[in-house]
């Protein structure tokens, strides 16, 4: 046979079963008209693991599994048909739209913010590439810089949340479980790490380097090079440079941005030595209350899911027949709750679609549990 009739009779399969879709779903919203009338769940786990079984023991053992997955596919498009057609805004979608309708349409120019480490850490360069004159103050760790937004004490916070080379900042990830908060923009920034030391020292005195654990990740092709030395971690970049400037000592060294240089009077004994040049980091600057700036495409959502298999398949399949793209997607166990994750989305969508609103009416729906941490632009 040939491959072209082979394809006329794929084209003719196809076109019944596009016709046959379109029927099953008619069906469906129709099923779920009726449901919402007489007050009944439009989910019903059990008929559909039913279903499944028989569809699996109809296809036979070689083609079992595909029309399981096939049919799981077809649920999720079925209920997203359903909730697009008899949609009841919820809550929260309400609570979203109330926000769009009263934040200030132009960002914040001179606000308190709150930054982890002392003048010169990255995060205060972010802090002012985010606000044109804005007003810091400095904490020792990341957790303070969420309980100063928290308490009021700043209207806003900068944050480090992943890099290019060394990924995610955990040590954020599992505070973001714990404290409550909206972010409100995220900032890309290329980092440069730099050799500081004191003037006059050679990197042959050097003995002891000081960085934060991520510098220290990103810096680790460079790092291994140098024989005899040993690499200390600390809080902050800036706070290593403030240590070594203090110090006095010729025998240590900070990873530390130039910047940090000219602030504390270092020399710079090796610059640009990060593992790769397209080095970033992005940071989240985050809120108190939640504020929906004009021109917000992304947005972020933290789910707890059942811990059984396609939990977070259903997620991802709800997602993807809206067309929602996901940027990011990062899962922390959650602490005293064996075996149970967090898992943390970054969407790509306007607040203006029709794909978000339905997606914020679905969401309590589609969870365990889901916290919705804003919606915001990026800057780059």
């Amino acid at each position: 046979m040939e491959l072209s009739q082979l394809r006329n009779e794929i084209d003719e399969i196809d076109n019944q079963l596009v016709e046959l879709f379109c029927r099953r779903m008619d069906v469906s919203a129709r099923v779920a008209d009726y449901k919402r009338a007489n007050n009944m769940p439009i989910l019903v786990p059990s008929r559909e693991r039913e279903i499944l079984v028989k569809i699996a023991e109809k296809a036979g053992p070689e083609m079992g599994n595909y029309a399981r997955v096939l049919y799981s596919m077809l649920f999720e498009l079925s209920r997203g048909y359903q909730s697009k057609r008899n949609m009841v805004l919820s809550p929260l979608y309400e609570r979203i739209n109330n926000s769009i309708e009263t934040t200030p349409k132009l960002f914040p120019q001179a606000p308190m913010v709150a930054c982890q480490g002392v003048e010169g850490a990255y995060s205060q360069i972010a802090c002012e590439k985010i606000f044109k004159s804005p007003f810091i103050m400095y904490f020792k760790n990341f957790d303070a810089v969420f309980t100063a937004i928290e308490q009021g004490l700043c209207q806003y916070g900068i944050l480090p949340i992943e890099n290019s080379t060394a990924g995610s900042v955990n040590k954020v990830y599992d505070l973001m479980i714990r404290h409550n908060f909206s972010i409100v923009r995220t900032f890309r920034m290329k980092i440069d790490h730099n050799l500081l030391t004191c003037k006059g020292a050679t990197l042959a005195d050097i003995k002891e380097i000081y960085s934060h654990e991520q510098a220290i990740s990103q810096c680790s092709d460079f790092l291994k090079e140098l024989t005899g030395v040993k690499v200390i971690p600390v809080e902050n970049t800036a706070v290593a440079a403030q240590m070594v400037a203090t110090s006095g000592r010729k025998d240590i060294a900070a990873l530390s941005s130039r910047s940090c240089a000219e602030l504390y009077g270092l020399q710079c004994l090796a610059s640009s030595v990060q593992d790769k040049g397209n080095n970033h980091t992005r940071f989240i600057c985050i809120s108190k209350n939640l504020e929906i700036y004009p021109g917000s495409d992304k947005t972020s959502i933290m789910m707890i899911l059942p811990h059984r298999p396609g939990s977070l398949y259903r997620i991802l399949a709800r997602l993807y027949t809206l067309g929602i793209n996901v940027t990011k997607l990062e899962s922390r166990p959650i602490p005293d709750r064996e075996f149970e994750f967090m898992f943390y989305f970054d969407l790509e969508t306007s607040i203006y679609s029709q794909e978000f609103v339905q997606l914020m009416c679905e969401l309590e729906d589609l969870c365990e549990e889901f916290k919705y941490l804003g919606s915001y632009s990026e800057v780059v």
